[in-house]
């Protein structure tokens, strides 16, 4: 069973991802552990729906149609108004080792590799 987020803990998180099935599942784990979720389907909408809802942490997928996590990452650095949102990266498609450091690079705080367990996912954000 899930552990329901405390009032004390409870974060607001955004999560991105271009696969809409991906997206729904995610979002509703993390609503049914009492987080507020924004779910957002195209990465071009990402840095107005952060600038307008501010999240304390942003899920993103590096590989993306439109633009790539990297760079939505970029962008999210790159300005003062959501440079120190904490961001955790999600691929199934950068899954060697070799591309970690441009994870790093690109200011991700954490990196999760499709598929991972539910779980892993919610302490990656209690973490962040």
């Amino acid at each position: 069973m899930l552990a329901k987020a405390t009032e004390v803990n409870m974060k607001k998180i955004m999560i991105v991802d271009d696969d809409r099935e991906f997206l729904e599942e995610m979002t509703e784990i993390f609503d049914m552990c009492g987080y507020e979720v924004l779910p957002v389907l195209d990465s071009y909408n990402v840095m107005a729906e952060a600038k307008a809802k501010h999240p304390e942490v942003i899920i993103l997928d590096l590989k993306m149609r439109g633009l790539s996590g990297f760079e939505v990452a970029k962008m999210l650095r790159n300005d003062p108004s959501t440079s120190s949102i904490s961001l955790i990266a999600i691929t199934g498609y950068f899954k060697e080792s070799s591309y970690m450091p441009k994870i790093v690079k690109y200011g991700f705080n954490k990196c999760l590799i499709k598929p991972f367990h539910p779980l892993e996912a919610i302490n990656a954000v209690e973490s962040a």
